[in-house]
């Protein structure tokens, strides 16, 4: 098929045209489901995102936390990561990694002219290898890090109407550490496994310092962006009360007469807002204020599309009975240890994402991985979370996700290299997301294993 005639994302359209015509559910039932809190809280995230890529501010990001961290060759890696695995927690892992390649490669050219290209390849795969994987383990620490987290977040809303939405603090506190612990361990494993650098390998960090001197002294609109998008991580992540285990604290919005009418998705737009409104001092800017209206244009309106006919296609799942059907036909999982179901889960998203699209497939299995659980009476979140997280760990191939095809696209690595260290980190992914969601998650997520909450057992009435 051709693509460019027939795009993907026509067809997240078909729910609008075929759901009434087949009587699955009327058209003013449909319209809702592509219109919603989640749709705003990508749109304005994005706003805010393409704002910092306008004025170069995720740059300058990116360039500090290499010059505060790197050293020797490994130091390097991990800076540039951690740069990576930061930004890709708030802006597309794409465009994260299409400005961390350049970065990475001139630093690869330097060394290559001083050392032979064999002596260097090990330094270069790794450094490669670890901004894309980084990129991608950086979006699982934030609801607007990557798609089939919002995907997630909606369709659990859709499937358990009665139940506590999933707010962008409560998901934060458990993506953060994980996020993280993925990160280190992939370092160890690129660095000290796969790709030791011979010790008379060194790297002149010159290079970053001088691409962080050409950006010159932080200007008046970066400063304000910085501080609008600090000011928007608070309010998401102190928006509702953050049960930690040991503490809890307060939601800001309980301070407010009416804290139901504020969720993520408006924080999101509110200070989307506030930069259309604030105006610019430099006098070569293309827009008086600091967002401009060519930022609408580049929001990616075909994955809205894509998010819509998802949310849609897991209404009709539930409302024709469709999950509920598939799910009894894995009721003999029933008897199974959590641990172990969730380590299945983890395992087969992990690997069918190699080869089709996360956001798709997630959209696709947690609508049956809710009414399984329905089925098997336990909590839908223990299957529902880790599978959305492992959706977004796939690091074998380079057609997996966009980073990994952009530093593929370099030349510098082979898909035997990418494929050897992509499978054993998929294997460690799917043993460290089943540990820590079981033993950490579920403290976090107020999840008892052996108890099914009401508002599954409410859910699973009106299915029946």
């Amino acid at each position: 098929m051709d693509h460019r005639r027939h795009p993907p994302f026509a067809t997240a359209l078909l729910p609008i045209i075929l759901y009434p015509l087949l009587g699955i559910m009327k058209g003013k039932a449909i319209a809702p489901i592509y219109v919603n809190s989640t749709i705003f809280l990508f749109i304005g995230g994005f706003m805010i995102a393409l704002t910092m890529e306008q004025w170069n501010l995720h740059k300058r990001m990116a360039l500090f936390i290499i010059r505060l961290i790197g050293g020797g060759p490994a130091r390097i890696i991990l800076g540039f990561m951690i740069a990576a695995g930061f930004l890709s927690m708030w802006i597309s892992n794409t465009a994260t990694a299409i400005m961390m390649v350049p970065i990475g490669l001139a630093i690869v050219s330097q060394l290559e002219a001083k050392f032979d290209i064999e002596e260097t390849h090990k330094f270069t795969v790794g450094l490669m290898l670890g901004i894309a994987y980084a990129c991608s383990v950086g979006g699982m620490a934030t609801l607007v890090g990557t798609p089939p987290n919002l995907s997630f977040s909606r369709i659990f809303e859709i499937t358990f109407p009665t139940a506590k939405p999933i707010a962008f603090g409560t998901w934060f506190i458990m993506g953060l550490p994980l996020s993280a612990i993925m990160l280190v361990i992939i370092w160890v494993v690129l660095t000290r496994v796969f790709f030791r650098v011979p010790p008379h390998v060194t790297v002149d960090k010159s290079i970053v310092g001088r691409e962080y001197k050409e950006l010159g002294k932080m200007s008046y609109e970066e400063s304000v962006i910085l501080i609008v998008f600090s000011l928007t991580a608070i309010l998401w992540i102190f928006r509702k009360k953050l049960n930690m285990g040991i503490v809890s604290i307060p939601g800001w919005s309980q301070l407010i007469p009416y804290p139901d009418m504020i969720d993520d998705g408006t924080v999101a737009l509110f200070m989307a807002m506030l930069m259309f409104l604030i105006p610019v001092k430099a006098r070569d800017a293309s827009y008086p204020t600091i967002m401009g209206s060519e930022v609408i244009k580049n929001i990616p309106w075909n994955i809205v599309l894509l998010f819509g006919g998802g949310f849609a296609m897991a209404k009709g799942f539930q409302v024709t009975g469709l999950s509920a059907l598939i799910g009894e036909k894995f009721s003999g999982l029933q008897g199974m240890h959590p641990i172990i179901m969730i380590m299945i889960i983890c395992f087969g998203l992990t690997f069918l994402t190699e080869v089709t699209s996360n956001t798709a497939t997630t959209q696709m299995i947690l609508p049956i991985l809710a009414s399984l659980a329905i089925d098997m009476q336990t909590n839908p979140l223990l299957l529902m979370v880790p599978a959305t997280l492992s959706a977004s760990c796939a690091f074998m191939m380079p057609v997996a996700t966009p980073p990994n095809a952009i530093v593929f696209g370099s030349g510098r690595i082979r898909i035997a290299e990418m494929a050897k260290v992509g499978i054993f980190i998929n294997l460690i992914g799917v043993l460290i997301i089943s540990l820590f969601f079981y033993f950490v998650g579920t403290a976090l997520f107020s999840i008892d294993a052996n108890l099914f909450p009401e508002w599954a057992r409410i859910a699973g009435s009106l299915t029946k």
